[in-house]
């Protein structure tokens, strides 16, 4: 498993936090994410063999108007 740290733009409540968690955790091969609103950030634990980096972006950027920089 791979733990990574990628900073997220457009988070602002408690909602914009689960849509975020939720997006990545319907990944295949996805462990756990855990966003962090104040921090503008989201930790993900993943199996790099099955999960991209362009994946997770894709995940968040798709679930609302979030932007994950990679």
């Amino acid at each position: 498993m791979t733990k990574k740290i990628y900073s997220v733009d457009g988070m602002k409540c408690v909602h914009c936090k689960a849509n975020v968690e939720n997006a990545i955790k319907s990944i295949n091969g996805v462990n756990d994410a855990v966003a962090d609103i104040e921090a503008k950030n989201v930790t993900v634990d993943f199996d790099q063999a099955l999960v991209c980096d362009n994946g997770i972006k894709s995940a968040v950027e798709n679930s609302g108007r979030y932007e994950l920089k990679v």
